[in-house]
């Protein structure tokens, strides 16, 4: 099963979903936006990711820049601030088996079109 973390307003996010919706496997979109990823579901797919919690903020949106700018918080801190505010997450995040992607380019999209099954 591929699971889809979606925002369907973001380009980058839809043009993930129609590279998903093309490679015939079974997916799952999850409009993160009203259903947040709980605390353990993101220390999940950070390590899938290899990433660090700051690497998936969203630098430039309002809430950011109005409460979080400049402060440095733990990893575990900035996890609960993505849930709280999931609009902070970056989009898309495509989970498979025991990968993931942040498809905002085309290395990671040609990645989720070779899991054609």
């Amino acid at each position: 099963m591929i699971y889809i973390y979606h925002n369907k307003r973001c380009g980058k996010s839809r043009c993930a979903l129609q590279e998903i919706e093309t490679t015939g496997q079974p997916f799952k979109v999850i409009e993160y936006l009203n259903n947040p990823p709980s605390e353990t579901e993101l220390k999940h797919m950070l390590k899938l990711l290899d990433k660090k919690p700051l690497d998936l903020i969203r630098r430039k949106e309002e809430v950011f820049k109005l409460k979080f700018k400049g402060q440095e918080l733990s990893d575990d801190a900035w996890i609960k601030v993505m849930v709280e505010n999931p609009i902070l997450i970056e989009r898309p995040i495509v989970v498979a088996g025991d990968k993931a992607w942040v498809a905002r380019d085309e290395a990671s999209l040609a990645e989720i079109r070779g899991l054609k099954g």
